[in-house]
């Protein structure tokens, strides 16, 4: 149970839009006006916990709801000790924000008292915030979830509107591991690091690769040594730094080509080719340097330019292999 010295207003969600209610002197409700919270736990409600704080000699501390919707925020097993206690009605203070800064609350709450919240269900709700304040820091989040700001940065740089099945696999065990588990490996390192108790089953869920993998990173760091082998580190920055290369002399050789530089049409078709053929260091300078009010719109503009550039390659690939299906190809 939380004491005063715990409460939600003493930290970044006290900032939150309807916190300033919560320090009102709380309210009775009927039980059965409250609905069920929209909780970060992966886990059903552990009914030996409600039992216990049931048959403490003392009264319950109030509850924190979301006024808008009546979900409980916070207390969730304190309203079943109530209900088993016989009471029909449980002390009550109002968050009166909105839904999201609502969960940001009670993932708040969860770490700080009563039972926490286990690593994966942690992992789980900083994704969840990043995606609801993507301009918080990982700082901030981290405070809330209970996680370090290493983890929900390598959380926010995993999320980053890449999906999840490009980089993953199914294995024999029916389970989905990562293919390319450089990343993964690093998240990993960083959660055992800062929880050093979990078990590798929770660690390999949170980071998205196999126990055995953990158990891997698990030994390198005892050694001393990079959570990810240095090959593979190699392997991986070769294979980038390959990749650009391979579309610098391409673009060199699209330059020299006259049919090309000698065209209206060419001349803008090389610059358009030229302004995308830059390495994934500068992709990424450009991307951290978005103000948050923008990433967005421009999230949405690289998807449609994206769509734009495989549509077009689709129909290049088309006039090479049938020039007569396509109209401009078959006329020049």
């Amino acid at each position: 149970m939380r004491s005063d010295e715990n409460s939600p207003t003493d930290t970044i969600a006290g900032a939150l839009p309807g916190a300033a209610d919560m320090t009102e002197p709380h309210v009775s409700v009927p039980i059965d006006s409250l609905l069920p919270p929209d909780s970060p736990r992966l886990a059903d409600e552990n009914i030996g916990h409600a039992r216990a704080l049931a048959e403490l000699e003392v009264p319950l501390p109030p509850v924190l709801v979301h006024r808008p919707t009546m979900r409980v925020i916070d207390g969730t097993h304190r309203l079943r000790a109530a209900a088993l206690r016989g009471q029909s009605t449980i002390g009550v203070r109002f968050f009166n924000g909105s839904s999201e800064d609502a969960f940001v609350l009670a993932v708040q709450a969860n770490i700080a008292h009563g039972l926490p919240l286990t690593l994966e269900e942690r992992i789980a709700a900083a994704s969840r915030i990043l995606r609801s304040h993507p301009a918080w820091s990982n700082r901030a989040i981290a405070s809330v979830s209970g996680l370090s700001a290493k983890t929900v940065g390598a959380i926010r740089q995993r999320s980053g509107g890449e999906k999840p099945h490009l980089n993953t696999r199914v294995g024999r065990d029916g389970k989905v591991y990562r293919i390319d588990t450089t990343e993964a490996r690093q998240i990993a390192g960083e959660l055992l690091r800062s929880h050093p108790n979990a078990s590798l089953r929770e660690v390999a869920r949170a980071a998205g690769i196999s126990p055995s993998t953990v158990r891997d990173v698990r030994d390198r760091l005892c050694r001393g040594e990079n959570p990810v082998p240095e090959g593979v580190a190699r392997h991986r920055a070769d294979r980038a730094t390959q990749e650009n290369i391979d579309h610098v002399a391409l673009l060199d050789r699209l330059r020299n080509d006259p049919s090309l530089r000698l065209s209206e049409s060419g001349r803008v078709l090389l610059r358009l080719l030229s302004a995308q053929a830059i390495d994934s260091a500068r992709w990424e300078e450009l991307g951290g340097n978005i103000p948050p009010h923008c990433r967005e719109l421009v999230a949405e503009m690289a998807r449609g330019c994206a769509k734009a550039w495989h549509d077009f390659a689709h129909y290049v690939d088309r006039a090479s292999t049938d020039p007569a299906t396509v109209p401009h190809a078959a006329s020049s």
